[in-house]
């Protein structure tokens, strides 16, 4: 790891077990207690983002209405919740910010990002799916997205997504003509 990028614990002070301060860095991956012994390993959280499309090849994204970004193009997703399973997160999210249920569900990659928190840096694994829906007429934006956006594929522009993984993610659908987007 590099000696400049601080361990992501870096703020823990305090262990998650027994409450006792001495919670101490073991290696870039863990913080240990020097009371209990207990060692946390500081492992990404799972992510699901959604390039959803109709059948006329139409994407739906959304402007987030929050920070980080706030105003920016966004795919649909969020944080799996705990006992969820990756597509379980994607139909959910894709139903609380656009209304939409999804007809079909295909994984296609995923990207390791780092998303700002209130002050703090979430590493997260980001699975990306492609979920088909018949018709955009009912979508609404909801939850976190301010609006619901509708763009051709041809014009997808990864600079107008505000998200790192999210940008990145459509830079590699716009430029793969093999994709299954």
């Amino acid at each position: 790891m590099d000696a400049s990028i601080k361990h992501p614990l870096f703020q823990f002070e305090f262990c998650p077990r027994c409450g006792a301060k001495g919670f101490v860095g073991v290696n870039e991956k863990a913080k240990k207690c020097t009371t209990c012994g207990f060692v946390y390993y500081f492992n990404p959280s799972a992510a699901v983002a959604c390039f959803i499309k109709d059948r006329a090849d139409n994407f739906l994204v959304v402007k987030r209405s929050k920070d980080p970004a706030k105003g920016t193009l966004d795919l649909p997703g969020g944080f799996s919740d705990m006992y969820e399973t990756a597509e379980e997160s994607a139909r959910r999210e894709v139903k609380e910010e656009t209304g939409l249920d999804i007809l079909s569900l295909v994984y296609l990659f995923s990207l390791p990002n780092i998303y700002p928190y209130s002050g703090f840096d979430v590493h997260t694994v980001d699975m990306f799916f492609l979920c088909e829906v018949d018709s955009f007429d009912v979508a609404v934006a909801g939850d976190d997205a301010a609006e619901i956006v509708i763009v051709p594929k041809e014009k997808l522009d990864p600079e107008a997504f505000g998200l790192t993984s999210i940008r990145q993610a459509v830079r590699m659908i716009c430029a793969d003509p093999s994709c299954r987007v």
